[in-house]
């Protein structure tokens, strides 16, 4: 598909300024194409961020860092070398940053923003499914509003791209750090481009053999066995927290606690809506599960007494909602363009059977809206080219860093990336944390990370497994027949 880079094209310098108010962080933009099979054609503007190696003289190469999404972090890829600052990666890497095409400061891929219908709701009835369905039409017409651009806002070309950077930058390899949807990034780059990539570690990464619809659902499964696992935990110390003995009986006093704000609100889904959000949301975070259980307790005894300005505070502050974007105005739509480079069904039917079964089992942290109609089911076009199937064609074995309660990328994933790539696994057990090195404190899987990439060594086994972050220290109740 991609056609060749000229020379002329590869003469182009990278012209490094300093960020305002980073004294050490540059700032640079390169062009690349919109398409790679006419690359001398329409160009977009890449945004580049760097850090040079605080000790120039052990400096081992470049490290490219890849955030999250599709489209995540707000597009701010570039300024990501700021994270790694004080680390052992700073000493010895030149380390960039990008925001990848379509995102951030780089040319952004824009969609027409259209209305919605349908009040949010964690639990939707029936009878919205329809209209849900009408506004995620409407969203995929807005995405082709400016023609077929977004076809090429891929996976395969942010690879391309990472790779015209690592030429520009007169690299013959380049190593990668990937974070959630950087790990798809890392991976495929190191599959197109196997002899350009050194050391690579992907940090709670999608599942090597799922499609865009499949991992949504997942990301829904994930959230429900936090949820259980919260459940399991609180049912063990009722006598602290007064939810009830055993598993069943917490979920039972989560679900009647969800009916009653709804009529503490007059039949309003938006109370529950928020309820349901931090169930979710907070059951990964194993550190608050005590704080969860309270504020659980708290709001449910404001909803029986039919005080809703109580639960509303109670449960004000506790989930941020991103602002939207007018109707009629102007979205960055790299979300949609990459989750459609794998097929959607176009048959309503069995999203609308997904939805009833997951408003019954999982509707915490918007789990229903993970297995919905999206963009596209409704005629988005055929990408310019297939998705990659992932491969390591030669280049090194690497480390895979994944939580068994990632709510986000599903555990699962973590292990068969590491089969499918051959690379070290590192489990963290009891944890549901999410983008790992360097950004959660956990010391023993930023050592063995910073071993890898710095010195080169992987651990003994290709599995291994190291604690996540330590419960609350709540005593469970002294009865031994709690129920399971």
């Amino acid at each position: 598909m991609a056609g060749a880079i000229t020379d002329a094209f590869l003469r182009r310098r990278l012209h490094w300024t300093p960020a305002w108010g980073e004294q050490r962080l540059e700032h640079a933009s390169a062009q690349v194409p919109l398409d790679y099979s006419d690359p001398e054609g329409e160009q977009l503007t890449l945004a580049l961020g760097r850090i040079r190696a605080d000790r120039p003289e052990r400096r081992r190469g470049t490290l490219v860092v890849v955030h999250g999404g599709p489209g995540g972090d707000g597009g701010l890829g570039r300024d990501l070398p700021v994270e790694l600052v004080g680390t052992p990666l700073a000493e010895v890497f030149d380390l960039v940053g990008v925001d990848l095409r379509g995102t951030g400061s780089s040319t952004r891929l824009e969609a027409e923003a259209t209305p919605t219908t349908v009040p949010f709701d964690s639990r939707p009835p029936d009878a919205v499914f329809e209209a849900l369905a009408q506004d995620m039409r409407a969203r995929s017409a807005g995405c082709r509003a400016g023609g077929d651009r977004w076809r090429h806002f891929s996976t395969r070309n942010t690879a391309r791209d990472i790779d015209l950077v690592r030429r520009l930058l007169g690299e013959t390899r380049i190593d990668l750090l990937g974070y959630a949807y950087g790990t798809l990034v890392a991976a495929v780059f190191g599959t197109m481009f196997p002899d350009a990539l050194g050391r690579s570690v992907l940090d709670s990464t999608v599942h090597p053999g799922w499609d865009w619809q499949v991992q949504f659902r997942h990301q829904a499964v994930a959230i429900r066995e936090n949820v259980d696992a919260w459940a399991d935990w609180t049912g063990r110390r009722d006598e602290a927290f007064g939810l009830g003995r055993g598993a069943a009986a917490v979920l039972g006093s989560v679900e009647s606690t969800a009916d009653a704000l709804v009529r503490l609100a007059a039949g309003s889904p938006g109370l529950r809506t928020v309820f349901d959000m931090v169930v979710g949301d907070f059951a990964a975070l194993r550190p608050g599960w005590d704080e969860l259980a309270r504020l659980v307790g708290d709001v449910s005894a404001a909803a029986r007494a039919g005080d809703g300005d109580a639960a509303a505070a109670r449960l004000a502050g506790q989930r941020r909602w991103r602002p939207g974007t007018p109707p009629g105005e102007l979205r960055e739509a790299v979300l949609e363009a990459v989750t459609c480079e794998t097929t959607w069904p176009t048959d309503l039917e069995p999203y609308f059977a997904d939805m009833r079964h997951f408003r019954e089992h999982n509707p915490f942290g918007l789990g229903v809206m993970r297995v919905q109609p999206w963009v596209g089911a409704f005629g988005m076009g055929t990408p310019a080219e297939p998705a990659t199937v992932l491969d390591n064609p030669g280049y090194p074995a690497g480390l895979v860093v994944q939580s068994d309660g990632d709510p986000l990328d599903h555990h699962a994933g973590g292990p068969a990336m590491a089969d499918r790539l051959g690379h070290h696994l590192v489990r963290v057990v009891d944890s549901g944390a999410h983008e790992i090195y360097g950004r959660t404190g956990h010391a023993e899987v930023d050592r063995i990370v910073e071993d890898y990439l710095v010195g080169g060594v992987l651990p003994a086994g290709r599995c291994t497994e190291v604690p996540g972050e330590p419960r609350p220290d709540v005593p469970e109740d002294a009865a031994a027949h709690l129920a399971a």
